[in-house]
């Protein structure tokens, strides 16, 4: 057997390990919490929908319901019902499978990276030992299908394979909408590279050779095909007339009656849509600024009971997405330093990470009016934890001994141990079970988690 068959093997017997340990944590008791958690309200009952009539009604009068995320984290939702039946199990299960599959993912993706075992397996750990990862793989939200998309685009962007850039960009759109923003990050990244490249092999105007030679290509595969994908995903609303306005078209005059129909009543939907997003400001006890979103400011309860059985005479059982403390704020002191590093640097593997890293956040700082949760960060932090892998890296290998090397590996080791300590400190809290009320009074460090 060759060295790479070997390494190979010891890849694929490492995140396998690795996996199945996520897997257990996520499928533990994981319809223990009866009824819905959080918006599983709203996703848990359109799947269920989408898998009786193709398209969301509401539950209760049959009649259209206006939902206003795309349908494909739903169609995967009902996936799970579809095997399990409508029932806690039934409809979290493909969060969970989802979930695993983005750990091992993620082991991939830093050896693609690092092409270095141990960073690999620190990676794949760092995401597994995530609180809020945990609890988005045991719950029916969309969050974690977004991410996973987000991920997969990353990882084939990694290879240059364009178009499967592209179709996982696609998929991530139709599950929300911020896809859009990787869309054009990944969009606006491979054009420069393609600009780079011209502009290396001493071309007169490099410019100009881009444009003629890639950017036709490029706007296909990341924009288009994207698009495409997700008006696709639609289908279920384009051949149901039970959709919702499916024939508000019908009914209306205008300049541009000689669009179908039916193409007009879809616009119209998207608009409603957009104009439901842009303008959302009710006021949500679990609000969060994205300013605070990095040091943990509010965390999201999804579910907070006075529980039982728990040895004590007042117990509580909570669901709180809230990422692992140690490691939230260990990330996000990497990820000043990591801009330093670029700022002197330019190095184009942590230049992708911090565009991956922005796309995901900045564009939440528009409008500083809007309703946001601190759980949209999932959509970024797969990005933000390599960027904490990668400044290790870098802390590591600037030893000039081996006695250094050794001491700064065993530190990089003590750190990922705490890590795994204060993640099991909190995992009463991931997993919903109940605890003491002074022991779930403990838990909540700052006034803002409760």
């Amino acid at each position: 057997m060759t060295s790479a068959s070997l390494r190979k093997n010891r890849d694929w017997s490492t995140v396998l390990g690795i996996a199945a340990f996520a897997f257990i944590l996520r499928i533990w008791h994981l319809g223990s919490i009866k009824g819905f958690i959080f918006d599983e309200l709203y996703y848990a009952k359109d799947a269920h929908s989408l898998l009786l009539h193709g398209v969301e009604l509401d539950a209760g009068s049959g009649k259209a319901a206006f939902v206003v995320h795309p349908p494909i984290g739903k169609w995967i939702i009902a996936a799970g019902i579809k095997l399990f039946g409508f029932n806690e199990f039934g409809w979290r299960i493909s969060a969970a499978v989802v979930g695993t599959a983005s750990v091992l993912l993620m082991y991939f993706t830093a050896k693609k990276l690092f092409d270095n075992y141990a960073l690999s397996i620190g990676a794949a750990l760092l995401i597994s030992l995530d609180g809020l990862h945990l609890v988005h793989s045991r719950t029916a939200l969309l969050d974690i299908f977004l991410m996973f998309f987000i991920q997969c685009a990353f990882f084939a962007l990694l290879y240059s394979r364009h178009w499967l850039t592209g179709a996982a960009l696609g998929l991530a759109l139709a599950t929300k909408w911020t896809g859009l923003y990787y869309m054009v990050a990944y969009f606006l990244f491979v054009l420069y590279v393609d600009y780079r490249s011209h502009k290396a092999n001493e071309e007169a105007a490099p410019i100009q050779r881009m444009i003629r030679a890639n950017f036709l290509r490029r706007t296909v595969q990341y924009l288009v095909l994207p698009i495409l994908i997700y008006i696709s995903s639609f289908i279920g609303w384009f051949i149901n007339r039970s959709g919702w306005d499916r024939g508000w078209a019908n009914h209306q005059g205008g300049s541009f009656t000689f669009v179908p129909s039916i193409i007009r009543s879809w616009w119209h939907y998207q608009f409603e849509i957009l104009q439901f997003h842009t303008s959302l400001t009710d006021a949500h006890p679990y609000s969060a600024n994205p300013w605070s979103w990095l040091i943990l400011g509010r965390p999201t309860s999804f579910y907070y009971e006075n529980g039982s059985s728990c040895g004590a005479k007042s117990c509580s059982q909570e669901v709180l997405a809230l990422g692992t403390p140690l490691l939230w704020w260990s990330a996000a002191i990497a990820l000043f330093i990591a801009v330093g590093l670029w700022i002197a640097r330019r190095e184009w593997k942590l230049g992708i990470l911090l565009l991956s890293v922005a796309a995901g956040y900045l564009p939440w700082f528009i409008n500083q009016k809007r309703t946001t949760f601190y759980f949209y960060t999932l959509a970024f932090e797969p990005f933000l934890l390599l960027t904490l892998v990668y400044v290790a890296s870098i802390f590591i290998g600037a030893s000039r001994t081996d006695s250094e090397l050794r001491m700064r590996k065993y530190l990089a080791g003590v750190a990922l141990a705490l890590i795994a300590l204060n993640f099991l400190y909190f995992l009463p809290l991931y997993l919903g079970i109940s605890i003491s009320h002074a022991s779930w009074a403990a838990h909540m460090w700052f006034p803002s988690w409760i």
